[in-house]
């Protein structure tokens, strides 16, 4: 094996470490807390997250969306909160503090894409279910694992832990998503099913 070759091979990061075998993982700042810490929870939910918002980005390409760039901006963005969290803000130094802020104006973009998308459907006056074709129902899928995914940061912002700007995100961003399942599910001409209230069959 050539020296360029082997040193490209040591340069390759190994998906397996072992240092968790023990139920313990590191965050960001070297403090190692159990897998089922606060914070690994609301890690995984947010990895969660991104994995449904990728779901239906794909589902959007095939569809012929052309909202596929501001997904993946979301994805990103979900890897910065990600840092965010695994960056104690009460405990951290303040070079990681500096290096793991969350990016200003991200909600405020937010709500000019929910703006932007409302202007152009029909006004809401039901209830909708989870519809509207796989783009659409992906994007609800999404948004209920957003707010699972709030749920779990709002203690955490509450300490100061993760910083108040990412819990408005994560807010906003469910709504976002489920403005966008509406418009996925008109621009593809799909319907939208609404919620009927189940009637007791007659005995």
């Amino acid at each position: 094996m050539d020296k360029s070759k082997e040193e490209q091979k040591k340069k390759q990061l190994k998906i397996y470490t072992r240092t968790g075998d023990k139920g313990k993982s590191s965050l960001f700042t070297g403090e190692r807390r159990k897998k089922d810490d606060t914070i690994f929870e609301a890690l995984g939910t947010t990895d969660e997250l991104s994995c449904a918002v990728g779901l239906a980005g794909e589902f959007g390409n095939d569809a012929g969306h052309q909202f596929m760039d501001r997904l993946e901006k979301i994805q990103s963005l979900l890897q910065d909160v990600g840092s965010n969290i695994a960056t104690p803000r009460t405990k951290a130094q303040d070079g990681k503090l500096a290096r793991t802020e969350f990016p200003s104006g991200s909600v405020e973009e937010l709500e000019g894409w929910i703006d932007e998308y409302t202007e152009q459907l029909p006004p809401l006056t039901n209830f909708i279910l989870p519809s509207g074709g796989k783009t659409s129902a992906s994007l609800h899928m999404a948004r209920a694992i957003c707010r699972r995914t709030e749920r779990r940061l709002v203690p955490l912002v509450s300490s100061g832990d993760v910083d108040a700007e990412v819990g408005r995100y994560i807010n906003r961003l469910s709504d976002f998503l489920f403005t966008l399942a509406r418009f996925a599910a008109m621009t593809e001409n799909k319907e939208e099913k609404i919620y009927r209230r189940v009637k007791g069959q007659d005995k």
